[in-house]
């Protein structure tokens, strides 16, 4: 079954509040669900990649043929031009965002999606859909902690 993923992140300032906006689509069943989240002081790139874990993390079945779309050039290229696996042969050193890279590195080995990347803010509605739910999420007031960014000191964030 394919199973059609569309990501976006938002900030309002960066670092400064955030959120992501995920839509899930399974086109044969005429099935789709929307998921959100917004965190009190994050940044874009963490949103983006925090979209996508966050859906690859609601995938219940090994099974699917998963396609995400993304408008983040950093999301698209780490996977699509093979940036992450050089991150992984210099353990990481000097790479932003370790702890999600991680993460997403794993459930990427599980699920193995295809990365599509399209252009932000051009008309696509799957992607408007998305940049609204995430700019929403970022807005509300029920921020959460982004444990990653917040809680990890300067010199931990490059290791």
């Amino acid at each position: 079954m394919r199973i059609e993923i569309y990501t976006d992140g938002a900030c309002s300032g960066n670092p400064g509040k955030g959120g992501y906006g995920i839509l899930m689509r399974v086109p044969e069943k005429n099935y789709q669900k929307t998921f959100s989240k917004g965190f009190r002081k994050t940044t874009n790139n963490r949103m983006e990649l925090l979209a996508v874990i966050t859906a690859l993390e609601k995938l219940k079945s090994t099974e699917n043929d998963i396609h995400i779309f993304t408008d983040s050039k950093y999301v698209s290229d780490a996977i699509n031009q093979n940036w992450i696996s050089g991150w992984v042969k210099r353990s990481w050193k000097n790479v932003k965002n370790p702890d999600l890279w991680k993460k997403f590195l794993d459930l990427y080995k599980i699920y193995q999606p295809k990365i599509h990347w399209i252009k932000g803010h051009a008309g696509h509605i799957e992607n408007e859909l998305c940049d609204k739910l995430a700019v929403a999420a970022a807005a509300s007031s029920n921020l959460l902690v982004d444990e990653g960014f917040e809680n990890v000191s300067d010199n931990q964030l490059f290791k």
